[in-house]
């Protein structure tokens, strides 16, 4: 029934017999997502399985494949019949849902690892972002063929979402700090919001980056929540249609580190935090401004579920970046640089006189064995 709580442990699921028995990974989820309707979800784990249930009328699983590489993202067809998944080396496969053991297929390619993978509401129009900064619009059905790229972001695209009641507009975020909208089709850039200024007056040092890791969208109201990469905070957007712009709203501030956002359709703002005592906060618009609910049935019996089974997250309490280790090595700090580099050129010159005085002893020693002869 609707009351009941669906578990399913990754660990009991079929392991890959392909009789190496090498690069076992975890049970670790990496990836996973509903399809529009929320009659399926998939989820793909660090052990490169692919995992496809459906959700109605109960939770059931459908079926255990294999994927090639271990997957950063999937995203399942509004039509509901295929799954895309995106892996690090830069493919994206697809997954027959209507034939649920069938292998994959690949679809397309990109020369780097892949962070993000998106449709248009429609299914017509594949989106992909990539480490390189680039998000590449192609063709569904022939993803050999490209509709444009978006380019401006300066590091690694960590998101995108196709604002599914404007189907004309995405939404991406970077490793940059910057939120951009996009006329995606033609690659025009029409908005772009730098975090920094937005958050940075409360930024804990100078220097820090706002890389959204987690976007929402409610299309009541036109609300876009962001969570950043380890910033204990979700940051309210309103989507301006008609201007093409997002209008900053509101900031809440956790006590601890968020883990997941998520509206749900009559506009609630659900938060996932790292607390076992309070692990699900939710949040309502209430005359423009966004306000704690905590009498909420619904949400006092998810808090439960979520304390009965903290087991499950307790593996990543305390995790550090996901993102650290993705940024463009940069010398922004110019002394730094140049004493790297006179520390170099000392390394250098003292390897030269080495040489030197090396060659110089050779050719004493040289002279003393020949003197006998004279």
């Amino acid at each position: 029934s609707d009351e009941s709580l669906f578990v399913y442990d990754c660990s009991s699921a079929e392991k890959q017999q392909d009789g190496k028995g090498t690069d076992k990974g975890s049970d670790d989820i990496l990836a996973f997502a509903f399809s529009p309707s929320g009659g399926y979800f998939a989820l793909t784990d660090d052990s490169k399985r692919l995992i496809l249930f459906q959700t109605k009328p109960s939770w059931e699983c459908l079926s255990v494949r294999f994927v090639n590489r271990r997957c950063t993202s999937l995203v399942i067809t509004a039509a509901e019949d295929k799954i895309f998944v995106a892996d690090k080396s830069g493919d994206v496969y697809s997954y027959s849902i209507t034939e649920p053991k069938a292998d994959g297929k690949l679809e397309l390619g990109h020369v780097s690892l892949l962070m993000d993978v998106a449709l248009s509401a429609d299914d017509q129009y594949i989106l992909t972002a990539d480490r390189d900064e680039k998000i590449r619009v192609s063709l569904t059905k022939a993803p050999y063929s490209i509709v444009s790229y978006c380019m401006g972001h300066r590091e690694f695209v960590s998101k995108i979402l196709v604002i599914p009641n404007c189907p004309d507009l995405l939404l991406s975020a970077s490793g940059d700090s910057t939120l951009r909208l996009w006329q995606y089709k033609s690659g025009e850039e029409v908005h772009c919001c730098q975090l920094s200024t937005i958050c940075g007056p409360q930024a804990a040092k100078p220097d820090q980056k706002y890389t959204v890791s987690r976007i929402t969208y409610c299309c009541q109201g036109g609300y876009v929540a962001i969570l950043c990469d380890s910033i204990p905070t979700v940051y309210i957007f309103q989507l301006d249609a008609t201007a093409q712009q997002l209008l900053y709203k509101q900031q809440i501030s956790l006590k601890h580190k968020g883990w997941d956002i998520a509206f749900e359709e009559m506009g609630d703002l659900w938060i996932l935090q790292e607390d076992k005592e309070a692990p699900l906060l939710m949040y309502r618009a209430c005359d423009g401004q966004w306000k704690a609910v905590t009498d909420d049935k619904g949400l006092q019996k998810m808090s439960e579920y979520i304390q009965d089974n903290w087991t499950v997250f307790e593996g990543f309490v305390g995790a550090g970046s996901y993102y650290s280790h993705l940024y463009k090595a940069s010398f922004d700090n110019m002394d730094e640089y140049l004493q790297r580099k006179e520390k170099r050129l000392q390394q250098q010159k003292k390897k030269k006189q080495d040489l030197q005085h090396g060659s110089s002893g050779q050719a004493k020693k040289k002279m003393k064995t020949e003197e006998p002869s004279l």
